[in-house]
């Protein structure tokens, strides 16, 4: 198990995102000390099963191929050189505020940090510490911000996107906020 999931799974504690706020973590030691976490799928090699069983899930950007989810999701990748990072409590918290409105416009969040792994996500995209990426559903990196950014500034992000107004004008989420 990464660092990366233990943090999602202590700061993502209950059965999806539906709360308010999720409280701080305490910091993480190490793996060993992590509760386990559940890939939400029949088969873990297969991001996409995860994420389509579970659409509030945090993924482990090891287990990503980005290319996967093209024309299926938009990857919304978090890096951070190390799970205790503050940008990266944060983040998911303001995340967690509101992961519907994530779910409704095909969001999938990937956390990634730990930079020896060498992700796939992590040699596509190169971040520096951490960072946030958008990516639209036809691979183009749409969003990059090295802080936290609310769903709100993130939703709005999507649906200045071309695809994303596609799919407004054919009935595919009518649900721009």
């Amino acid at each position: 198990m990464t660092h990366a999931l233990a943090l999602a799974a202590l700061l993502l504690a209950t059965p999806a995102w539906a709360q308010e706020a999720a409280p701080a973590a305490p910091p993480i030691a190490s793996a060993s000390e992590a509760a386990p976490v559940d890939v939400p799928a029949d088969d873990p090699a297969d991001p996409v099963a995860a994420w389509e069983a579970d659409r509030t899930a945090v993924l482990d950007a090891g287990a990503v191929d980005l290319s996967a989810f093209e024309y299926v999701a938009r990857p919304l990748v978090i890096f951070a050189d190390s799970p205790r990072q503050p940008q990266v409590e944060e983040q998911l918290r303001l995340l967690a505020a509101d992961p519907e409105a994530l779910a409704r416009r095909d969001v999938v969040v990937i956390l990634d940090t730990d930079p020896e792994a060498r992700s796939p996500a992590r040699q596509s995209l190169r971040p520096r510490g951490f960072g946030l990426v958008l990516v639209d559903k036809d691979g183009r990196v749409t969003l990059r911000r090295p802080a936290p950014l609310s769903v709100r500034e993130i939703g709005r992000a999507i649906d200045r996107t071309p695809l994303r107004q596609e799919e407004v004008r054919n009935g595919r989420g009518s649900d721009l906020e």
